[in-house]
């Protein structure tokens, strides 16, 4: 394979933390129940781009954010999102080290895209993709072409791993080697015989 690609959320970095989704919940004057079905009702389409940062935490809080509000929200999610999975983050390092085309695609909206590219484990990959700014979401095929043509590289030559089963059989409807992620380890396993 001439490219490794890793989605980012489950795979990269752990699941947001309960003290993390909670403090979202506070900043947001919501209970948490309340807070979470809002947060994931219109994520899809603030990852793709179809509803700008103000737009979507207006739809999560039921009303129009106060001053400054957004700001405060986006810098919660995006630090709730920026927890590595270390055993992962091991592999990734070492991927790098050796020379290997690494990228990264994932369904994030562009702010949060902004605020990953500033942790050293992720901006040490040079080729990044996130949904918010190319208009597409996983696991539409379109989104795994365009990354194909940045990147060059016909899809037989890209091996995509992600948690979700969904987005790795987009991935192979697209042509490309599908992995689906459980825990670093059984991804080392995975990845050795196609390295």
């Amino acid at each position: 394979m001439n490219w490794i690609v890793f989605d980012y959320g489950d795979v990269l970095s752990v699941s947001q933390p309960d003290a993390d989704v909670e403090a979202l919940a506070r900043a947001a004057r919501k209970d948490l129940g309340t807070f979470t079905r809002g947060y994931w009702a219109h994520r899809l389409e603030f990852d793709r781009g179809a509803l700008t940062d103000e737009q979507y935490w207006e739809q999560v809080l039921g009303r129009e954010p106060a001053a400054g509000e957004v700001t405060r929200l986006v810098a919660l999610d995006v630090a709730s999102w920026s927890h590595p999975c270390e055993g992962t983050v091991a592999l990734l390092r070492e991927l790098l080290a050796e020379g290997r085309n690494v990228a990264l695609l994932s369904n994030a909206p562009a702010s949060m895209g902004d605020g990953l590219e500033r942790l050293p484990w992720i901006a040490a990959i040079e080729r990044r993709f996130f949904s918010g700014r190319l208009g597409l979401v996983k696991p539409d095929r379109e989104i795994f072409d365009q990354m194909a043509g940045q990147l060059g590289a016909a899809p037989e030559e890209i091996v995509f791993i992600d948690d979700r089963e969904l987005n790795v059989a987009g991935a192979e409807r697209a042509g490309m080697t599908g992995l689906h992620y459980r825990d670093p380890e059984t991804l080392r396993a995975d990845l050795a015989p196609l390295l």
